[in-house]
């Protein structure tokens, strides 16, 4: 089953349920999906549905933040929330010592060295992997293994 497919059955489910939260959180990730299809004239596979999904979770992270240091627990719970169910649709993440193995032996093969190097290794390491890390982690592991 498609990824799309899988998130389309889930948002019938949601509805079935009732579960007000999660139906709203899954329309806005079949929202967005679609202002992407629209947008790009575009047939979405499930690598670019992950790219959406990584982009929502990056967005709400960032508004969690924004409201706790706002003193707006309340609204930061929500988004919160809104991770939790877009997280379901990512594939198993690498952990972080994974990741560091990945960089050090894309960095070999690319015989990158020095820090001018960065955008040449993060290039190779986002098309490799894709949905499957954090980028905020897999960039400061090229840090480390450029400066190393």
């Amino acid at each position: 089953m498609s990824l799309k497919q899988r998130i389309t059955d889930d948002m019938k489910a949601a509805m079935r349920a009732k579960e007000a939260e999660r139906l709203n959180t899954i329309r806005m990730l079949l929202a967005a999906m679609k202002q992407k299809e629209v947008d790009e004239r575009v047939e979405l596979d499930d690598p670019m549905i992950v790219a959406i999904v990584d982009k929502l979770i990056k967005q709400r992270k960032d508004a969690a933040q924004q409201y706790e240091a706002g003193g707006r627990q309340d609204l930061a719970d929500k988004e919160k929330s809104e991770i939790v169910v877009l997280e379901e649709y990512l594939p198993q993440r690498l952990s972080a010592d994974e990741v560091a193995a990945a960089v050090k032996a894309i960095v070999t093969e690319l015989g990158a060295s020095g820090p001018g190097d960065m955008g040449k290794v993060m290039g190779a390491v986002k098309q490799r992997l894709a949905g499957q890390a954090d980028m905020g982690v897999v960039s400061a592991a090229v840090k480390a293994a450029l400066a190393g």
